[in-house]
């Protein structure tokens, strides 16, 4: 177990390496073509859009097929797309590959899967911690690498480097995947429930009212996620006057407490607290980095806010996570997993959607004071769960 689970988290910084590094270079590309604020957003929305569509699909696939061939497909769909993206000369190339990869995002889900797969149930919430903690190690490393490629300059950003690169660990993590990561859901397991019906996302969250209360919860916080992702660089553009560089390097303030609480923190923190306790208290940490950072007067006092926000998410997803896998069993744990992420990829359609034309509207702290505000009933419904 401890082999299979040092090469998934090796195959998870990888990835999410190569997805990190272009997180803070999207608004700066379509800003470069002439697109305004209330349509920036939209497109990154247009990923989420269809990951939305395709989570489910991935997570039914790795149930049926296994997870390996499903890691391996979505990675190679996610090459292609940082390619596409690496040679955009237009609004039009830059939309089309945020529409391949996030068809093609199905690698998130079966890595959770597979995590749960070769995890007891006493120690899932601190195998889940762990793969987190790999995610987080990208999205940690990721933009300030992809700020530095970059460049400092906005008007001069080179967009190319950091596509390549990206492109270039996408490979590197199909072949950790081929040659270090064995099956977890084997052909045996997958005869032996092969006969079980098959649900969709709608028909688990209604059969399974605890994981359509997590996911309710989840949909709230990572709408308010999404929104703080989707508008900083915007927002940090207009009223700093900063580039990707600077950018990336304060999403890297966000990043490193998020990484340190799913790497370390969960895994002392879940035992003792137990996850509900520890995700209502990453919910309120987050609301209150959410209000610092949008009420901020000064640089300083929006860094300290970044910081809060990464530790109430650092706290707030993989203790989530490991409640919504307590609702899944062992022959359909992909499906489960991907009707649960599915409420994530909604808020990520949802809140790109609603955050550029909130900032045009309503001013630069409008989006992080509104997303401060929904996201505070989650801590109620996280209660709910635990109550069952």
């Amino acid at each position: 177990m401890r082999r299979r689970l040092a090469a998934l988290f090796g195959f998870c910084v990888i990835d999410m390496l190569g997805f990190g590094i272009l997180i803070p270079l999207v608004p700066y590309m379509a800003d470069r073509f002439g697109v305004p604020p209330q349509l920036i957003t939209p497109i990154l929305g247009s990923y989420s859009l269809c990951q939305l569509l395709a989570a489910p699909l991935w997570g039914r696939l790795s149930d049926r097929y296994g997870r390996r061939p499903i890691l391996m497909s979505s990675l190679a769909g996610a090459c292609v797309s940082y390619l596409l993206l690496g040679c955009a000369r237009n609004i039009g190339w830059l939309l089309a590959s945020r529409i391949l990869a996030g068809l093609m995002a199905g690698n998130i889900a079966a890595a959770f899967a597979y995590a749960s797969d070769v995890s007891p149930p006493e120690k899932r919430a601190a195998t889940l911690g762990l793969i987190g903690a790999a995610i987080g190690v990208g999205f940690t490393l990721g933009p300030p690498l992809g700020g530095v490629l970059s460049g400092k300059d906005p008007a001069r950003a080179d967009f190319l480097a950091p596509a390549l690169v990206s492109a270039f660990l996408s490979v590197l993590a199909i072949l950790l995947v081929r040659f270090a990561l064995p099956e977890s859901h084997t052909a045996e397991h997958r005869r032996l429930h092969a006969g079980e019906p098959r649900r969709g996302a709608l028909r688990l969250l209604r059969e399974r009212p605890a994981l359509a209360t997590l996911a309710a919860a989840t949909l709230l916080v990572t709408y308010s996620q999404s929104i703080l992702e989707s508008i900083f660089a915007i927002f940090a553009m207009h009223r700093y006057g900063f580039g990707p560089r600077t950018v990336g390097l304060l999403l890297f303030a966000a990043a490193l407490p998020a990484l340190v609480m799913q790497g370390g923190a969960v895994r002392i923190l879940a035992p003792r607290l137990g996850e509900a306790r520890l995700a209502m208290c990453g919910v309120f940490v987050y609301v209150a980095g959410l209000v610092i950072l949008g009420e901020a007067p000064a640089l300083e006092a929006a860094i300290a806010g970044l910081v809060l926000c990464g530790i109430g998410l650092g706290a707030y997803n993989p203790s989530a996570f490991a409640l919504a896998s307590k609702q899944s069993r062992s022959h359909d744990r992909g499906a489960v997993l991907g009707a649960y992420a599915a409420s994530a990829s909604l808020a990520r359609v949802i809140g790109p959607f609603t955050s550029g034309p909130i900032y045009a509207l309503l001013g630069a702290a409008a989006p992080f004071l509104i997303g401060a505000c929904v996201t505070l009933p989650a801590a109620w419904l996280v209660r709910r769960v635990r109550g069952t």
